[in-house]
């Protein structure tokens, strides 16, 4: 969710500052705006194009919208190719002249998006320390701290926060009562949405999970059937549930697939890790 206001002011450099490579050239993240009526001052990125602190500021926000937090270079170098030289964050907080609250939905973001991309972590229910699922296809796991802390293995169950109950390894449920899969029932309960920009879509599941994945999605309803995955960046069709490049095969972007819309998942694919 973008924290930029409305009504916030927008951000122009100081023309005193002597830190940064001001340049008299368009600004490469917004080609259509005229220069004519843009007093702003343009900076140089360290991959040689021109930025505001407003247009990398408002880039980078939409990168982590989109679930990407090692930001890269959007200009076009060549006819559609893009320039994708990578920026650090220490480079992004600098020239996009972030804010105090702007620096820390960045972090937090970031971090949080890190975080779901090289680990599975909640906290143990008895100790709260954070515990990291190796296994994403066992829901018994292990809390070192309490089994030192008891001279007895501690284990609880991933899906429904308490001690696990029951034989193990279990990818479905625990034997405590009301364990249950919460985002499976929500694949199986969720209202149906359609699609206006793709023709033929009328009646499709409002919420699916990744097919690589499995990381629970939505569609805005909004532009074609395909989505990318926030966590693991594959992009699918939402629709058939199929990968872009296997759909496009057969159909265009803002058509119904050749089988339909598929039904609601009974399972959640678990994330194969290379």
């Amino acid at each position: 969710m973008s924290i930029r206001g409305q009504n916030q002011v927008e951000k122009k450099y100081d023309p005193l500052d002597t830190t940064l490579k001001f340049v008299d050239r368009k600004n490469d993240l917004d080609p259509t705006c005229d220069d004519d009526d843009d007093d702003s001052l343009r900076a140089e990125m360290s991959c040689g194009h021109a930025v505001t602190p407003e247009s990398l500021t408002l880039w980078c926000l939409h990168q982590l919208d989109e679930g990407k937090y090692n930001f890269r270079c959007p200009a076009v170098v060549e006819g559609t190719k893009l320039c994708n030289k990578p920026w650090s964050y220490q480079e992004v907080r600098r020239l996009a002249d972030l804010s105090v609250e702007e620096m820390k939905h960045f972090e937090e973001t970031m971090a949080l998006l890190a975080a779901a991309e090289y680990c599975e972590m909640q906290p143990c229910p008895k100790c709260k320390t954070n515990v990291e699922r190796k296994d994403l296809s066992n829901l018994c796991v292990r809390c070192i701290i309490c089994t030192a802390d008891q001279k007895k293995t501690y284990h609880f169950c991933w899906q429904c926060q308490r001690e696990w109950k029951g034989p193990g390894p279990r990818s479905d449920r625990c034997d405590n009562d009301g364990c249950f899969n919460r985002d499976l029932q929500l694949l199986q309960t969720c209202k149906t949405i359609s699609l206006p920009s793709v023709t033929g879509v009328t009646a499709c599941p409002s919420v699916r999970a990744c097919p690589t994945c499995g990381v629970r999605v939505e569609h805005s309803q909004q532009y074609c059937k395909n989505i990318t995955c926030p966590r693991c960046h594959v992009e699918f069709c939402f629709v058939c549930l199929k990968l872009k490049r296997e759909c496009s095969v057969t159909s265009s972007p803002y058509k119904i697939c050749p089988s339909g819309v598929a039904p609601r998942q009974t399972s959640i694919p678990v994330w194969q890790r290379k």
